[in-house]
């Protein structure tokens, strides 16, 4: 499924994307806030898409890419997860590049992707995560209504290290 914006085209993630995601992916600043560290190159990008591809076709997921124009390179990537249609939730997620920052493409995708989800998917509950002290997405979730739900202590492990999770939920 397809989505746009005045300023944004959201387009399903493809294999070939793996270079443009990238950018993102394989950039440190990026992903510091992340469960995973950097990619070290776009073929381990292409190889976590790769991963998802089941969940991506059996409609548990739903990941789009970010650009500017409809067939243009990602600045950033969107996703639904765990869609559950009977408990009607899903989590989201979002990730752009540096050079998006700070232009509010990030809230114009969501934004879209929640319109998505409660009026096209019928969900009524969206969920996110993100590690503590990630003040952007904090505030970006704020921005989109989001509320503070509480934190998972020790949640995961990055770079031998336990790290805290925080837990938003946004209800329809």
């Amino acid at each position: 499924m397809n989505l746009q914006t005045p300023r944004l085209f959201l387009r399903p993630v493809q294999l070939g994307d793996a270079e443009d995601l990238f950018v993102a992916r394989g950039d440190d600043a990026v992903m510091r806030h992340w469960d995973w560290p950097a990619a070290p190159s776009a073929d381990a990008v292409r190889a976590v898409i790769a991963g998802h591809l089941e969940e991506i076709a059996s409609g548990a997921t739903q990941w789009w890419v970010v650009a500017q124009s409809p067939r243009g390179p990602a600045i950033g990537e969107c996703d639904l997860s765990d869609i559950d249609p009977h408990h009607r939730r899903a989590e989201i997620g979002f990730l752009f590049r540096r050079a998006a920052w700070g232009q509010g493409f990030a809230r114009e995708a969501m934004t879209r992707v929640l319109r998505y989800a409660f009026d096209d998917l019928a969900l009524e509950r969206l969920w996110a995560r993100c590690h503590a002290g990630n003040a952007a997405s904090r505030r970006l979730l704020e921005a989109l209504d989001f509320r503070s739900e509480g934190t998972l202590r020790g949640h995961v492990i990055r770079d031998g290290v336990r790290r805290d999770c925080e837990i938003y939920g946004l209800n329809r």
